[in-house]
């Protein structure tokens, strides 16, 4: 299990395939809420999303790298209040 301690403001969170997926705002639990300015476009856009932990595979300094590729972690996002964004 990775240590969310290790996870910090501002960090990039990147797809196993090195796909830009977000910037870390801040750990919230047992997920990672990413910045608003990468929270995509049409209805989702001014929102925040959430990862969850379990997909983090490695922290490498100032990158969260994920488990998934890319499009396949944003299927896991979830916006406030918990709903998936698919």
């Amino acid at each position: 299990m990775i240590d969310a301690a290790r996870i910090k403001e501002h960090a990039e969170v990147i797809g196993a395939d090195g796909v830009h997926v977000g910037t870390v705002d801040r750990v919230e639990g047992s997920r990672i809420k990413l910045t608003r300015k990468d929270s995509g476009e049409g209805s989702h856009k001014g929102h925040h999303h959430f990862i969850p932990l379990e997909l983090v595979a490695d922290i490498e300094g100032n990158r969260v790298r994920l488990s998934a590729d890319g499009d396949v972690a944003v299927t896991f996002e979830e916006e406030e209040g918990g709903k998936g964004v698919h």
